[in-house]
């Protein structure tokens, strides 16, 4: 990897980001978050070769071996509420998927709220936290990370997540170089779209990615109680609009879906 390759490469908005490189973390949104504390501005990303504690949603652990991955965080310090962190993770995965299709020349699909997915194996993830002002609903500051697989690791992937887990490229000739091109696309795309701000537009982006609409789902809630669902829409806030099996209607904002195959 090298910082100032990537530097270089970031174009519009993205000029003003300061990307910091790393060897190893234990996880890139745990730097992202202490380092945000400290009062690290808005744009500032972290980028690790690999992460041996890396995390997703619902304290998932993320597969984060060195050399065939992106490992990256943006911290966020704007004038956001905490219900803005959804639309900062679906605004991630639109960015992220722009920049894959672009570089590989195929769709992807977004699983709500935070996969990507190419022939219908999991390719990236995305993690949003923040802090609070105290006394306020306004973020402090968030912190995005994105985790894409490039290609598969030497002997492929643990056995606990090889059928569901996949990479943008089966093999690279320079894995290196794509890490640092996806990494500025991406950086590019995100602050481009946090720039315009266009919920419309963003919205209209992720939804035609959408691998959940029309689609029966299982949801998993932060209870940890589960329950089967028809996924119906993605509404104007970024909730996915989901009917039970006794016809009611819910409007998920957190947690987690399955999809049933």
């Amino acid at each position: 990897m090298e910082k100032q390759t990537i530097q270089q490469m970031l174009n519009g908005h993205a000029c003003s980001c300061r990307v910091l490189m790393y060897d190893h973390l234990p996880s890139t949104n745990t730097t992202a978050r202490e380092l945000a504390s400290s009062g690290a501005q808005d744009g500032t990303v972290i980028i690790a070769a690999r992460q041996s504690a890396g995390r997703g949603r619902m304290q998932r652990s993320f597969y984060s071996p060195g050399d065939t991955g992106l490992y990256m965080s943006l911290i966020v310090r704007r004038e956001l509420t905490a219900e803005d962190a959804l639309r900062l993770t679906t605004m991630a995965a639109v960015a992220t998927a722009q920049a894959i299709e672009s570089m590989i020349g195929r769709s992807v699909g977004i699983k709500w709220v935070n996969d990507i997915y190419l022939d219908e194996k999991k390719v990236s993830g995305i993690l949003t936290e923040g802090a609070i002002i105290p006394g306020t609903n306004r973020l402090l500051y968030a912190v995005v990370g994105i985790g894409v697989n490039i290609t598969p690791p030497d002997g492929g992937f643990p056995e606990e997540i090889k059928h569901i887990a996949g990479a943008i490229w089966e093999q690279a000739s320079d894995p290196m170089r794509l890490h640092d091109c996806l990494a500025a696309d991406i950086i590019n795309r995100w602050m481009a779209l946090l720039g315009q701000n266009d919920h419309v537009a963003i919205l209209e982006e992720y939804r035609k990615r959408s691998v959940v609409t029309n689609r029966d789902v299982t949801v998993h809630c932060g209870n940890g109680s589960v329950y089967s669902a028809r996924a119906l829409m993605i509404d104007d806030h970024y909730r996915l609009i989901v009917r039970d099996e006794n016809g009611n209607e819910q409007a998920l904002d957190s947690g987690e879906i399955s999809i049933k195959l």
